[in-house]
């Protein structure tokens, strides 16, 4: 009588099905990772709105000083200056420079800001005219289409989802810090910020993650001098990237603002001078320039396609400035991010921190993320070649 073979050496699962655990396991590691990362990025997000009066001066003055500081050694060094006289020669250096810039144009900018606010009912109705003198079709389709119920229905069922998107992106003014007591506290924030940034400069800590490997002493040595790097390389990013971008915008304003005031755009100087700065956030100036240039061309008095066209040959030569010779002059290839992504990251960023802030320190954080993946990928998941010919020869 024979005994039927047993199942000891059998192997519990065959190569394919580990093969499909192993990849199932990856992929709820992946989605866990994921899903903690997003909580995380909540958190944080709720952190920086209940706090963040508190920490938007002390994060500018920090990118200030770091920004002054090779300024501050500059004088102690050629000048051979006591930084605290090194810091109160950039302070009255710097007052003197926006009292001057001020008074220079301080004038002419209120002036056309308020002339744009009085222009805005007249730019609207002019709009309204044109299109029911040249495209009454268009009207009287609508009108049309929304007598009929159903699409009535479907207009103001998208009128109010667009209108609850807009509560939600753009706060009510108290919450907001546009209030009588919103506005006190950002003024008096703002009047801090002076404060932080004299003693960070005093501090004369030029490398500000310089003591942080003996703060992790419960790390591996290899973990603690990549989390230093990775540190290091941060503020690296957000120096370079803030003093590159604010240049730019500032050059960019200057072009524009000139531009469009040879041109004959009405209020070409404070629009320019506008989208300059909004050009800290890439590509943010442009859109909202050729949202608000462009119509304004069209629809001012005495304007038309030829302006138009005007207009949008100064955007070309100044973006072409920018691209060609700005971007590449200043910042170089600091980022190393492609625009695609640039765009994607202030999306991203922007959803993630809950507003302008993210948007403004996107590229930053996606080059930090791209940096520390790069650093990760070198020297935790590449496989060497002694490894991979390694099972060969078992």
């Amino acid at each position: 009588m024979t005994t039927p073979p047993t199942d000891a050496g059998q192997p519990l699962l065959t190569p394919t099905q580990r093969k499909l655990v192993g990849f199932a396991l990856g992929l709820l590691a992946l989605l866990g990772t994921v899903w903690m990362l997003a909580v995380a990025l909540g958190k944080v997000a709720e952190l920086l709105g209940k706090f963040y009066g508190v920490i938007w001066p002390l994060a500018a003055a920090g990118i200030l000083a770091l920004m002054l500081q090779p300024v501050v050694h500059l004088l102690e060094t050629k000048w051979k200056m006591k930084r605290l006289w090194a810091v109160m020669v950039l302070f009255a250096g710097f007052v003197l420079l926006v009292a001057g810039i001020a008074l220079a144009i301080t004038p002419a900018l209120v002036e056309q800001e308020l002339d744009f606010i009085a222009f805005i009912p007249v730019f609207w109705k002019n709009a309204v005219n044109y299109v029911q003198n040249h495209y009454p079709e268009w009207i009287a389709l609508a009108e049309r289409r929304l007598a009929n119920p159903t699409i009535k229905g479907i207009f103001d069922g998208a009128l109010n989802e667009v209108q609850g998107a807009l509560k939600q992106m753009l706060p009510s003014l108290k919450s907001a810090g546009l209030g009588v007591v919103g506005v006190f506290g950002f003024l008096t924030n703002l009047a801090v910020l002076p404060i932080y940034l004299f003693f960070f400069l005093l501090s004369g800590r030029t490398d500000p993650v310089r003591d942080l490997g003996d703060h992790l002493p419960f790390l591996q040595p290899d973990v603690r001098d990549d989390i230093v790097f990775l540190a290091r390389e941060f503020v690296s990013i957000v120096v370079s990237f803030f003093r590159g971008q604010l240049l730019i915008g500032l050059i960019m304003g200057v072009l524009l603002a000139v531009g469009f005031s040879l041109v004959g755009l009405k209020f070409g100087l404070v629009i320019g001078l506008t989208l300059g700065v909004l050009n800290i956030v890439p590509y943010l100036g442009t859109i909202i320039g050729l949202s608000i240039a462009l119509p304004l061309a069209f629809l001012q008095p005495g304007g038309g396609w030829a302006l138009v066209a005007w207009v949008g040959v100064v955007f070309v030569i100044v973006q072409n400035i920018e691209g060609w010779f700005l971007t590449p002059k200043i910042m170089g290839d600091r980022t190393g991010l492609h625009p695609v992504m640039i765009i994607v990251s202030i999306f991203f960023w922007g959803a993630a921190l809950n507003g302008i802030l993210g948007m403004i320190l996107a590229i930053p954080l996606t080059a930090f993320f791209v940096t520390a993946w790069r650093l990760a990928k070198r020297k935790y998941f590449t496989v060497t070649p002694a490894a991979s010919a390694a099972p060969a020869k078992a």
